[in-house]
């Protein structure tokens, strides 16, 4: 996974809220923003403001996607917040808080692009790259606008979105990838049922594996059932309890009733692994009242019995989408922490007659389904491929008007778990612009109020030049977002085609049951996949898929394919037809006019983006000066510890005293005048303390280091010293050295034989609290010295001398011996003496280091 794609392993996170989420790392902690007077707070430090900044503490915003704001869910959902929802000027739904001591409104889209900031920081920080490109996973339930919606907020923070993926696709990836038994792709596939339940919602799907592939056959969910309901059941059971008990409404104080869901959560969490009585105590709740309570897992199951009951109408509903029996389920795969109730448990179990199975992360599966399809998508990883074809969770259907303008047109162009991404083209005969309506077939099948999705004009269409009407092709398609589109719309004309003309246009020819009538039947004005009785491929998404609609669904009786060898079986019988001429056509691309239910304008978005880089900057900046004066608060209070420590002997009594003085009273102005000040105030007050601090620090370490060193001096020294009187000795390892040069390595040695016993001397007279008088730097800087010059002269290598055949190679070292030592040279024996000499200089000098001053 590359840099750009790596950040997108998490970007699941977004979109669940709640400690107890399945799909992917995606915890209610990390799913909330809160507003201040100088920054924003998001992820787990917004959480713990939760309590205590309730009113501007955002979170659970994640179904209001692409809503208006009087969607009767949206109102209902109102009610259970600590936070106000108002109505945008667009009519969506907006956050209304308290930001840098003034009243802001946020879309839901900014909201969720705050999130959005803070992982793709996250991201950059850990790779040390920029993060452009993500993948985000959605409940496999969320409509167009809601999707559309997704996607706005992803921009607003600059990152493009490579894919919108459904949840259950996710964990369906990350299941099958690692799968080194799956079967062959022409063998019968391995069926596997995915149940996700998360903190609000319940989601079901059956997918189909074969080696390298997977298919998902379809998905059910229950939109409203999730581990906030069992937190709603013990809330609603305590308050009835503290109310009679202690004469106190939690309800009427938005903290106390938020304290209370957050033990009711973690009693939900104990009694999942315990079946005995668990207490709830929860001090000064209401008016110094300390409030107390139990229940045991028979008692909340009891509770929660009708919430229970309505786990096995998604499972009915998937099998019967499916066509599944309960025997064609190889395994059932359950994620999500609501799922580690041990009823909901037992009540999947029981519905498919098989132990259930745990072996994906339930906290993680999401996530890393995200972070595999980004691997997939990235040129720089080799991945083994893995074909997924995800499903269209709602039947999606086309209006039109046909030319009589009296009647209309339907036609279900995606039905339900129809394979998705997927293109189709519909053929239209018309003599002008005409308008095209995309609707969910089944309203009452779909969790949103709005059946429409759009309403998509078909612009400059004009008959042809003898008046008949022109033949327009209109592409409709569901991307790899799971979003429907009308993509595309052409206008096939003929073409007059001269002598060796070459124009660049397709050839069709003219046959009789290619041009339908318009006055036949409304389902005539188009036809699906196929022109000529043969089925056309289209590229969709990077993959070669087929126009026509899968087999399980049985075409109508218009739009039936005609089976092209009985056809030419008949054929065989007549006589010969004359050969029909071939027609040139050149295809006209149209302009398409969307005008869908729910899309951010171009405008407004400029705006949030603009709105959110400000933001960016501001929390930057109070970072910068929060940083600042934990600087001085972490140097105040280090420094202290330290000067009653390590660098006490390093000051003087004096200034010891005043050092203490000025430390005490820079942490008294943190406390007080100083607790809000500018960046630049806190870096100039650790600078004046650094002026005091920094030279006892420094005779600390220089304490700590300077005998290491000299030690480390004196046995180069001792090194040279010993090869300059091997030298002078005639050693044969050093012989071929060149007497100069070696005389340079003790005239080196000397030197710093000399510097090295001043620096020592000076020293010994100086104290630990006064500056030393030679360092470290200086050390180092002596023993390189010694290095460069030595080094390269005692580490020449011998040379090599070529001998004759004939000759006796011992008899000639022989005589380069003989001929070395016949030299007779009194100066050899002074370097012997300086030897003795360095060596006994050497032994008191090291004497000296080691021992401590007085």
């Amino acid at each position: 996974m590359t840099s750009r794609y790596s950040g997108a392993a998490d970007w699941s996170e977004l979109f669940e809220n709640s400690a107890e989420s399945g799909s992917g790392s995606r915890t209610w902690s990390r799913s909330v923003v809160s507003f201040g007077s100088k920054n924003r707070a998001i992820g787990v430090s917004a959480k713990n403001q939760q309590i205590t900044h309730a009113h501007n503490t955002v979170s659970n915003f994640k179904r209001f996607h692409g809503r208006a704001f009087n969607d009767p869910f949206v109102q209902k959902e109102k009610e259970k917040l600590s936070y106000d929802l108002v109505p945008m000027k667009n009519g969506g739904v907006g956050v209304k808080v308290m930001y840098m001591d003034e009243e802001h409104i946020f879309s839901v889209e900014q909201i969720s692009a705050m999130l959005l900031t803070k992982l793709k920081e996250t991201a950059e920080s850990n790779l040390k790259k920029p993060v452009t490109d993500c993948v985000i996973s959605v409940p496999s339930f969320f409509t167009d606008a809601e999707r559309r919606s997704v996607l706005d907020a992803a921009q607003i923070v600059g990152l493009n979105c490579l894919r919108l993926m459904n949840d259950m696709t996710a964990v369906a990836l990350n299941y099958g990838i690692y799968k080194q038994d799956l079967p062959a792709p022409e063998e019968k596939p391995r069926i596997v049922v995915f149940v996700d339940m998360g903190h609000s919602a319940f989601q079901v799907s059956a997918c189909a594996f074969n080696k390298s592939k997977l298919k998902v056959l379809g998905t059910a969910f229950d939109p409203f059932l999730g581990g906030r309901n069992f937190d709603g059941k013990l809330v609603d059971y305590f308050c009835a309890e503290i109310k009679a008990k202690y004469k106190l409404d939690p309800k009427s104080k938005v903290r106390a009733l938020l304290r209370l869901y957050q033990e009711c959560e973690k009693l939900k969490k104990l009694m999942s692994s315990n079946s005995t009585d668990i207490p709830l105590n929860i001090e000064c709740f209401m008016n110094d009242t300390d409030v107390s309570g139990k229940m045991n897992r028979s008692q909340f199951e009891e509770l929660c019995a009708d919430l229970l009951q309505r786990i096995e109408m998604p499972l009915l509903s998937l099998m019967e989408q499916t066509q599944l029996k309960v025997e064609d389920v190889t395994a059932v795969e359950i994620v999500g922490g609501a799922t580690r109730i041990p009823a909901v448990k037992e009540r999947i179990a029981k519905f498919f007659g098989k132990d259930v199975s745990t072996t994906l992360n339930a906290d993680e599966a999401i996530a890393r389904g995200c972070a595999l399809q980004c691997a997939i998508l990235s040129p720089a990883f080799k991945v083994r491929e893995f074909s997924v074809t995800d499903a269209t969770p709602f039947p999606i259907s086309l209006l039109w008007n046909t030319e009589a303008e009296d009647t209309e047109g339907v036609h279900e162009v995606f039905s339900r778990n129809h394979a998705a991404p997927f293109s189709k083209v519909l053929t239209f005969y018309r003599k002008g612009p005409f308008e095209l309506e995309a609707f969910y077939s089944d309203p009452n099948g779909v969790p949103y109020p709005e059946s429409k999705i759009g309403r998509y004009v078909i612009q400059n269409v004009a008959a042809q030049k003898d008046g008949e009407k022109s033949k327009v092709k209109v592409k409709v398609r569901v991307n790899t977002h799971g979003i429907f589109s009308v993509s595309t719309a052409s206008m096939v004309e003929p073409v007059k085609s001269e002598d060796n003309e070459d124009v660049g246009v397709e050839t069709e020819l003219e046959t009789q049951d290619q041009m339908p009538a318009e006055n036949s039947s409304d389902k005539n004005n188009q036809q699906e996949n196929s022109e000529a009785g043969t089925q056309s491929q289209v590229q969709t998404d990077g993959q070669q898929t087929s126009q026509s609609p899968p087999s399980s669904e049985p075409p109508s009786e218009e739009n039936k394919i005609p089976d092209v060898k009985k056809t030419s079986e008949k054929k065989g019988d007549q006589p010969p037809e004359a050969k029909k001429p071939k027609i040139k056509v050149k295809n006209v691309e149209l302009p398409i006019e969307a005008n869908l239910v729910w899309q951010l304008g171009k405008d407004l978005l400029n705006m949030y983006i603009e709105t959110e880089g400000k933001m960016i900057m501001q929390d930057k900046l109070e970072k910068e000066r929060n940083d600042a004066k934990n600087a001085v608060e972490e140097y105040v209070y280090d420094f202290r510890d330290k000067l009653c420590g390590p660098y006490e002997k390093f000051v003087c009594e004096k200034d010891l005293q005043g050092f203490s003085a000025l430390l005490t009273e820079t942490e008294g102005w943190l406390y007080e005048e100083g607790e809000d000040e500018a960046k630049q105030v806190y870096v100039d007050k650790l600078e004046d303390l650094k002026k005091l601090g920094t030279p006892i620090e420094m005779r600390y370490h220089e304490a700590e280091e300077r005998p290491k060193l000299l030690e480390e001096l004196g046995h180069r020294l001792q090194y040279y010293a010993a090869i300059a009187g091997e030298f002078r000795n005639k050693d044969e390892k050093y012989i071929h050295i060149d007497e100069m040069e070696m005389m340079k390595v003790e005239k080196c040695v000397s030197e710093v034989i000399e510097w090295m016993n001043n620096a020592v001397s000076a020293q010994a007279k100086k104290s630990l609290d006064q500056d030393p008088a030679v360092r470290s730097f200086e050390i180092k800087a002596k023993l390189q010295e010694l290095n460069n010059v030595c080094e390269p002269i005692v580490t020449q290598p011998k040379p090599k001398v070529d001998s004759p055949k004939e000759e006796n190679p011992l008899s000639e070292q022989g005589d380069y011996k003989t001929e070395d030592m016949g030299e007779d040279d009194k100066s050899a024996d002074m370097p012997q003496q300086n030897a003795v000499f360095i060596f006994r200089l050497f032994s008191v000098i090291l004497c000296s280091v080691m021992l401590p001053p007085e």
